[in-house]
C-alpha cells in the first residue's frame, strides 16, 4: 500500500473546512455499534450496560473477556478502512461510550485501554487517507433520553448534575491531550444528540467545554451537535471559533415505519423538495452564521422488500445530491450491523445470528427496538394507555417528542426491553470461551456481506 501523505490539521475557514488552503468535504460513515453498542445494531435488548452485565453472568469471566476482546478487535480493522477508501470516502465518525475510559466506581481515573482501542482505528483510517471524528456518544448520567446514550430510564440526568459534567470536561481534556497534533483526527464531536429538556444548560456547558479543550489543544475542530437530538440551535448563542455545528437529517420515509417515497409518511407527504426543505430548515443556523455544514447522521433503514428498498435507495441518492449542491459534509449511519442499515452486515447464516434469531423475532413481535421495529403487534397494550392519557392528561407533552412517543419509550423500549435482557443472554448459555470468541468473529469483514447497491451509490457519488 502506498503511504498517504500527512495533511495539515483541518480547520474552519468561514463556510469551509480546509486543510491548508484546500477545501475538504468530509464524506463517510458513523461506526455505530463498536465502542458504543446499540441494540438494533448487534441484536440485544435494552441498553449496552444491561446487555454486558447479563452476558457476563452467562459467559463467565473468560468467555465474556474473549468475546468482547475479539468483537472490539474485529469490528473495524485495516480491511474495513480499505473498503471505505475504495468507495472514495474520506471520513469516519467514531462513537464511543465513556465507560471505555472511566468507571463509575472510580470517576476521573482514566483507563488507557480506551485510547488503545481508538488509536487502532484512527491509525488504520489514517493509513488509508481517512479522517476520524471522535464522538462521545454516551456520557455519565446520559445526555439524552434513549438507548443510544446507554440510558435504560428515559431520564437525561447529565444536564442537572455538575458531577457528570465535570467528568466529561476532564475526559475531553485527556482526549485532547492525547490527540493534539494528530492531523488524521478531523476533530472532536463532544456530545452526541444532546437533549437538555430545559435548554438552559447546553449553551453554557458548550462554552465551558470549548475553553477546556482549547487550553489543551487549540487546533482541532469541535463538531457541536444542536439540542433536541441535533435539530435545535437557537439555545447555543453565537458560534464559537473553529467549530462546526452538526445537524442530523433522518427523513421520514427512511424510518422502519416510513411510507412510500415519494408519498405519505406519518401523515405527511414527502418528496425530494420536502427532503431538501427539511435539510434547509435543519441547517439554517449554519447558513445564518456562515459556518460549515456537517450532517452528522442520516440514512434510511432497509426492509428486505425490493420495491420499498428501491424507494429508500432513491431517498438516499436524493439526500446525497442535496448535500453536494450545498457543499455539506456528511456521515451516513451506520457502517456495520446485523442487516438493518449497514454497508456491511453479519451474514444471516452466521453462528451469531443463528443463535440469537429467536430473540430477534420476539423483539420484532413486541416492538422492543425503537429504531428497528414497530408497534403493530402490541397495539392491544398501547391503545388503552394512549386513550387514557388523551382523556386524563390531554395537555401532557413531555420532552422531547410528546406523550405518544414517551409512552412507547416506557412500555416498549424500557419495560419490555429490560424484560428481554436476560432472554438475550440465555441464548449464549453453554457457550465455551472458544465458541464465544468465534461468535464475535462473525463481525469481521471477511465473515460479513456487503450491501452492494449501497456501495455502488456511494462510489458513484464520490466520482461526481
Amino acid at each position: 500500500m502506498t503511504a498517504v501523505a500527512t495533511p495539515a490539521i483541518l480547520r474552519v475557514n468561514g463556510t469551509r473546512i480546509v486543510s491548508g488552503d484546500e477545501t475538504v468535504i468530509l464524506r463517510g460513515f458513523g461506526l455505530g455499534g463498536w465502542m458504543n453498542m446499540e441494540n438494533f445494531i448487534s441484536g440485544y435488548a435494552g441498553s449496552e450496560s444491561q446487555q454486558r452485565r447479563a452476558l457476563h453472568r452467562t459467559l463467565g469471566d473468560e468467555g465474556y473477556r474473549r468475546f468482547f476482546d475479539r468483537f472490539l478487535h474485529d469490528f473495524f480493522t485495516d480491511d474495513d478502512a480499505a473498503l471505505m477508501a475504495s468507495l472514495g470516502l474520506n471520513s469516519l465518525r467514531v462513537p464511543f461510550n465513556y465507560r471505555h475510559f472511566e468507571d463509575d466506581s472510580a470517576p476521573f481515573e482514566i483507563k488507557r485501554e480506551g485510547f488503545e482501542l481508538l488509536d487502532r482505528v484512527v491509525d488504520a483510517c489514517g493509513r488509508h487517507g481517512i479522517y476520524t471524528i471522535l464522538d462521545l456518544h454516551a456520557v455519565p448520567g446520559s445526555q439524552n433520553q434513549h438507548w443510544h446514550s446507554d440510558n435504560p430510564t428515559q431520564w437525561a440526568h447529565f444536564w442537572s448534575q455538575r458531577q457528570f459534567q465535570d467528568r466529561v470536561v476532564h475526559l475531553w481534556e485527556q482526549i485532547a491531550e492525547h490527540y493534539r497534533g494528530n492531523a488524521w483526527v478531523a476533530g472532536y464531536n463532544p456530545i452526541n444528540e444532546p437533549a437538555d429538556a430545559h435548554g438552559d444548560s447546553i449553551g453554557p456547558f458548550y462554552r465551558r467545554l470549548e475553553a477546556a479543550i482549547r487550553s489543551v489543544d487549540p487546533d482541532h475542530i469541535l463538531f457541536l451537535d444542536g439540542n433536541r437530538y441535533s435539530t435545535q440551535f437557537d439555545q447555543l448563542g453565537d458560534p464559537l471559533p473553529n467549530c462546526v455545528y452538526t445537524a442530523h437529517d433522518y427523513a421520514l420515509p427512511g424510518f422502519v415505519d416510513g411510507g412510500p417515497y415519494p408519498g405519505t409518511s406519518r401523515g405527511q407527504h414527502v418528496d425530494r423538495d420536502v427532503v431538501e426543505q427539511t435539510f434547509l430548515t435543519r441547517t439554517a443556523y449554519m447558513r445564518e452564521t456562515g459556518t460549515p455544514i456537517w450532517v452528522g447522521e442520516f440514512g434510511p433503514v432497509y426492509t428486505g422488500d425490493a420495491r420499498r428498498d428501491d424507494e429508500r435507495f432513491q431517498l438516499l441518492e436524493d439526500q446525497l445530491g442535496i448535500y453536494r449542491r450545498h457543499e455539506a459534509s456528511w456521515a451516513l449511519w451506520t457502517y456495520k450491523d446485523i442487516g438493518l442499515q449497514g454497508l456491511v452486515s453479519a451474514r444471516p447464516d452466521s453462528g451469531y445470528l443463528t443463535r440469537i434469531r429467536p430473540v430477534l423475532e420476539k423483539k420484532a413481535r413486541l416492538g422492543v427496538d425503537s429504531w428497528g421495529s414497530t408497534d403493530a403487534q402490541v397495539r392491544d397494550v398501547l391503545d388503552p394507555i394512549e386513550d387514557l392519557f388523551e382523556r386524563e392528561f390531554p395537555e401532557f407533552a413531555p420532552y422531547p417528542w410528546g406523550a405518544k412517543r414517551w409512552i412507547h419509550g416506557h412500555v416498549r423500549h424500557v419495560m419490555l426491553a429490560e424484560a428481554m435482557v436476560d432472554e438475550f443472554a440465555r441464548a449464549f448459555a453453554g457457550v465455551t470461551p472458544d465458541e464465544a470468541e468465534s461468535l464475535a468473529q462473525d463481525f469481521s469483514l471477511e465473515r460479513c456481506q456487503v450491501r452492494t447497491r449501497l456501495a455502488r451509490i456511494l462510489q458513484q457519488d464520490s466520482e461526481r
